[in-house]
């Protein structure tokens, strides 16, 4: 007889003894700089809750307001009878916000790529990603029929070889993070938007973690290069910077008419609950509103990263604020996230297969709430961390 469990079991000790296995920590307090676990205050270094909008009160007093109006959830799909006026208001919100034509919103960031790849690629299409461009863009490339071709992190120089190659595919679609979610750099997008007027490509930007952050007014990274045109599609999140859930794509008019046609992950999931879609609203009417937790989130990432670099540590290339400490091997990662929690600081290490074995780090973001006491608290800990060795070989 086929026994599943045991099977299991014995997989699951096999990641034990590769410390791989993963666990989660349960948190009993709102998302914001400091968190309580097991009775214990930790300043919370791992959260993509970067303008604190996750706790702002007036992004709860909307939920709440959204829920008694219109219910606790939305009870079928969109294309059935889930499609509240609250969604048409927020599609509108996210259009004018990113500044296209319109825009659709899915129920996580995941199904929005998923989706959308597999809606707009078909055999006889190829696709061109970045070597760290996020799972979901990846899996979404696998699940089409399209052929996939991934370029040496930022390589433009590869990306242009792919494309002299691709000619005689039907569509071309290159596909980048804004913002790399594991070591916090910028994708070169003017010289993307070049490469993909040249070879008559279609580019689609991941903006998960970008939107709300980058450019002047946080519409993403379009904004922060003055890039007007060019980008096709843009995919953001309302679960990172904006503190709430779901994802969105925009663009044109014509392309969310497709997407909502063709992309299966919208149209078998239910909508989302009417207090996400209201909190949402609020959220980006108040990064639009306020510069001030903008700045503060900068001014925080600088001087948590200058901090680090002073004591040695390789934070790879970041300019935002995920900042990457590299720790190289397995066991120095799992050792120094144990002891930063030991001493207060939440942030778990970073492991295949996220990451490559040798690219093992710990992962920390910087939030807007986060005071100058915080910092000064978590650079104190990486210090003794350096100073007894445990990061000793971080560089």
């Amino acid at each position: 007889m086929f026994d599943l469990d045991n099977i299991l079991q014995q997989e699951l000790e096999e990641l034990k003894k590769q410390g791989l296995f993963r666990e989660m920590k349960h948190i009993d307090s709102v998302q914001g700089p400091t968190v309580i676990i097991d009775d214990r205050e930790f300043v919370l270094l791992s959260s993509n809750n970067y303008l604190g909008l996750a706790s702002h009160p007036e992004v709860i007093e909307a939920q709440i307001h959204g829920a008694r109006e219109f219910g606790a959830g939305s009870s079928a799909s969109r294309l059935i009878s889930g499609n509240m006026s609250l969604y048409e208001k927020l599609e509108r919100k996210i259009a004018e916000f990113k500044g296209t034509e319109a825009s659709i919103v899915f129920a996580t960031g995941y199904m929005a790529n998923v989706g959308t790849i597999n809606a707009l690629a078909e055999e006889g299409d190829v696709l061109i990603c970045d070597k760290l461009d996020h799972a979901s863009i990846i899996d979404g490339a696998r699940l089409s029929r399209a052929i996939l071709r991934v370029y040496p992190h930022k390589n433009l120089q590869r990306l242009e070889d792919i494309l002299k190659n691709s000619a005689g595919y039907r569509r071309k679609l290159i596909i980048t993070d804004g913002v790399f979610s594991m070591d916090g750099d910028i994708a070169p997008l003017p010289e993307l938007v070049k490469i993909a007027e040249r070879f008559d490509a279609v580019l689609m930007v991941d903006d998960a973690h970008a939107t709300g952050v980058l450019g002047k007014s946080g519409k993403g990274t379009s904004e922060h290069f003055g890039i007007k045109k060019g980008v096709h599609i843009q995919m953001g999140t309302l679960s990172k910077a904006l503190g709430n859930l779901g994802g969105f794509i925009a663009g044109s008019k014509n392309l969310i008419d497709y997407i909502r046609n063709k992309a299966r992950s919208f149209i078998y999931s239910t909508a989302l609950p009417p207090a996400i879609l209201a909190g949402s609203l609020k959220a980006i009417e108040i990064a639009q509103r306020y510069t001030g937790p903008r700045e503060r989130l900068w001014s925080n990432a600088e001087k948590f990263r200058v901090s680090l670099k002073g004591l040695g540590y390789n934070t790879l290339g970041s300019e935002t604020q995920i900042i990457p400490i590299l720790t190289k091997d397995l066991d120095s990662t799992v050792n120094a996230s144990r002891l930063l929690f030991e001493m207060g600081i939440f942030a778990p290490g970073i492991r295949p297969p996220t990451i490559s074995k040798n690219k093992c780090r710990i992962r920390t973001s910087l939030i807007a709430t986060h005071t100058d006491e915080h910092i000064d608290r978590a650079i104190k800990t990486f210090k003794r961390l350096k100073h007894e060795r445990v990061l000793c070989n971080s560089n």
